[in-house]
């Protein structure tokens, strides 16, 4: 941030604050609206919850990295150095939570075995 003024360098802060703070908003009041705590009545589906609130709170992650962390004012190498390994630390995570969910289905399939009687 060389070339930016302490009055610039202000704005820009105060208006990142005010972007994630409405973010945050928007994130509770579809959480709440989601679950029917709003408007009786109205469920929407957990997947697309989810799925937005990954989107929003992903891009809130990015906006706090790039101003508050100074990657917008860095080389693209050091960025790609940081991003990155986030993204497979991601993909890890993802990809343990898909094999979790396939070794507890196998378990519950040696748990309780569908019975065949075998006529003699």
């Amino acid at each position: 941030m060389s070339s930016v003024s302490y009055e610039a360098s202000k704005g820009i802060a105060n208006k990142t604050i005010l972007i994630l703070g409405a973010i945050t908003i928007i994130e509770v009041l579809i959480a709440l609206a989601g679950k029917g705590y709003l408007i009786d009545g109205l469920h929407f589906p957990h997947m697309i919850m989810g799925l937005v609130m990954v989107i929003l709170s992903a891009y809130k992650a990015r906006l706090i990295m790039f101003e508050f962390m100074h990657l917008k004012y860095e080389l693209p190498a050091f960025v790609k150095t940081v991003i990155i390994p986030t993204a497979l630390l991601i993909w890890f995570i993802i990809a343990l939570i898909v094999e979790g969910g396939y070794y507890f289905g196998s378990r519950q399939s040696v748990k309780n075995p569908v019975k065949t009687e075998i006529k003699k």
